[in-house]
């Protein structure tokens, strides 16, 4: 090929490229031009997310039941390599171990330019320590946030809940993306309920970086915006006094404004402290808490069901009163016991309580006459009304997963057992044994419809949420009538089995309940070894125009006279004198 030929050919060649790149660069700057100067800024600015504090959780009072408290922690910046830190020196220094801190660093993404979190909720000490050596440690930085610290401890931590960093499934919510990375979250209670109301909006700091993406400088700060505030329906001296009362009892005690459907008091025992949780609980304290034997972190008054005992006994006697079965007179001789073919149902009074009615089979608590009202209603008839107050379905708290407890029918038993109701099940469930069972917070809502005349009010725990009504019973006015003259005399009879509860203060209505946790035969003798009965007490208070009632149940406690109704008494005493002290006050305002 001659040389002249060969210039032809290379300057088309050059001619060729030119034209490529000329091409090219018109598509980069002219066709996609936005696109890729939106990138460039994209790479150039890094945008950090600033948690914002969370609200305030107030009681009825306005006292505060959660803090914002300054929370510290050891991070390295993200453009540190692990080459440049002396990770013996600083495991030493942050009391960590070299594993421990490779993993976090190992972690990061490489792309953010959040700094390395490699020890939370540092003490004053820690801070002063890493300070004074930070300058052997390149990197090394002490960032300061702002989290929870609940000044009463245990107290009502099943109702307040906790945080804790989030949680994978939590991460995936459509919610999730106000989430800064390393905040921490509601994981429980009010916290979780009311998580995203009291979380607030986090801010943003605009970062400038360079093509290797380190810091340059900040350009701009949107500050975050805190949490909503948040006014809870207890009262906290109360809630106190009921677990005070409690004297390190396992148990549980719902308290309700009959009128409204507002709580009061969530007892639930033993407890947790939510502090524990907000700096990372560690693997050894946690395995403590879910290996615990009284289980302190069940919530006893929604998630756990027990036979009620004699509680449900008010029950028969709505049903029996409502369907015209008996009248408030209609007798039964109590001989101590009734029989059927072989089978032999005791009254918990063994010489009987002779000839009973109405009124002196609930304050006398006589399980032969609730023997023979069982009979004449039959099991349907009573879970009708069960259910119709409430029972055998959840209250709708939401705190936590709620069990339903158990209401039975014959169809149920078809069902689910695969054979025919027989009538001495329906002498078990008349007195609140056998397959029935509910929660406490259920027989907190039973009592506080008696107190208000049949209005079931879905309870709620925040003080001004709107008031909703979950049904209505259309009790005859005679049968509430009765029912509360009974249950006052229960409290002030006496025979009456609550007089625990009897108040100088103010007049109780109530009603005593004994579960029964081991059986034995008529010709053996007790185990004294043996775990002692359940108790129950529900009660509310004033009789004519309730304020408050409640259900307690302590694990174990024996009689329910014996050891729920003091508790009732001095839960019930101390909110009417919070209630009698907040009037005056706001008397005196005026």
């Amino acid at each position: 090929m001659s040389s002249k030929k060969t210039a032809q050919v290379f300057t088309y060649i050059t001619l060729a490229v030119f034209c490529v790149l000329a091409l090219r660069l018109w598509q980069l700057q002219i066709l996609k031009g936005d696109y890729y100067r939106e990138q460039s800024i994209k790479n150039r600015i890094r945008v950090v997310k600033i948690p914002a504090p969370r609200g305030i959780i107030y009681d009825r009072n306005g006292i505060k039941l959660v803090k914002n408290v300054p929370f510290y922690i050891a991070s390295l910046l993200p453009d540190i390599s692990e080459k440049e830190i002396n990770l013996k020196a600083l495991s030493k220094l942050l009391g960590m171990s070299e594993k421990e801190i490779r993993e976090r660093i190992a972690k990061r993404n490489p792309k953010s330019l959040e700094p390395i979190r490699l020890k939370m909720g540092l003490s004053f000490k820690e801070v002063a320590r890493i300070e004074a050596r930070r300058s052997d440690f390149p990197g090394l930085i002490i960032e300061t946030e702002v989290t929870r610290a609940y000044p009463y401890g245990k107290t009502a931590s099943h109702l307040i809940g906790y945080l804790s960093l989030p949680t994978v499934e939590q991460l995936r919510n459509p919610g999730a993306k106000e989430i800064v990375q390393g905040s921490l979250v509601g994981q429980w209670g009010v916290e979780a309920l009311y998580d995203e109301k009291l979380r607030g909006t986090p801010g943003m700091k605009f970062i400038e970086v360079d093509a290797l993406g380190r810091q340059l400088r900040t350009i701009k700060i949107i500050p975050p915006r805190r949490g909503d505030d948040i006014t809870l329906s207890i009262d906290l001296p109360t809630q106190i006094a009921a677990e005070k009362a409690f004297n390190k009892q396992s148990g549980g005690l719902l308290a309700l404004d009959p009128q409204n459907g507002k709580v009061i008091a969530l007892v639930s025992l033993p407890s947790f402290d939510p502090n524990e949780f907000v700096t990372g609980i560690s693997p050894k304290k946690w395995t403590r808490l879910i290996r615990h034997p009284g289980h302190p972190m069940l919530n006893r008054v929604l998630q756990s069901q027990y036979p009620p005992g004699s509680v449900f006994k008010l029950i028969v006697a709505i049903a029996a009163l409502e369907e015209g079965i008996i009248s408030p007179g209609f007798k039964v001789n109590c001989t101590g016991s009734i029989s059927i073919g072989r089978w032999t149902f005791r009254c918990w009074k063994r010489d009987g309580h002779g000839l009973v009615d109405l009124k002196r089979a609930i304050v006398e608590s006589c399980d032969v006459y609730f023997y023979e009202i069982g009979r004449l209603l039959g099991i349907d008839r009573i879970a009708k009304y069960a259910r119709a107050i409430g029972l055998g379905v959840p209250v709708g708290l939401k705190l936590c997963k709620e069990k339903e407890g158990l209401i039975p029918t014959t169809r149920w038993k078809k069902k689910v057992k695969g054979r025919p109701w027989y009538l001495g099940e329906t002498f078990n469930a008349a007195i609140g044994q056998g397959y029935v069972s509910i929660t406490p917070a259920q027989a907190a809502m039973l009592t506080a419809a008696i107190g208000n005349g049949g209005i079931i009010y879905k309870p709620s725990v925040l003080l001004d949420s709107p008031v909703e009504i979950a049904g209505k019973l259309s009790l005859k006015p005679s049968t509430i009538r009765i029912l509360k003259r009974a249950m006052y005399s229960v409290v002030v009879g006496a025979k009456g089995t609550g007089w625990r509860a009897k108040s100088g203060i103010v007049p109780i209505a109530g009603k005593t309940g004994t579960a029964q946790v081991v059986s034995h035969r008529d010709d053996e003798p007790e185990n004294r070894w043996a775990p002692k009965d359940h108790a129950w007490f529900v009660a509310f208070a004033p009789v004519r125009e309730p304020t408050i009632a409640l259900s307690v149940f302590v694990e174990h406690g024996g009689h329910g006279g014996e050891t729920a109704a003091p508790i009732a008494k001095a839960t019930i005493e101390e909110y009417i004198k919070q209630k009698a002290k907040r009037e005056n006050e706001g008397n005196h305002t005026h």
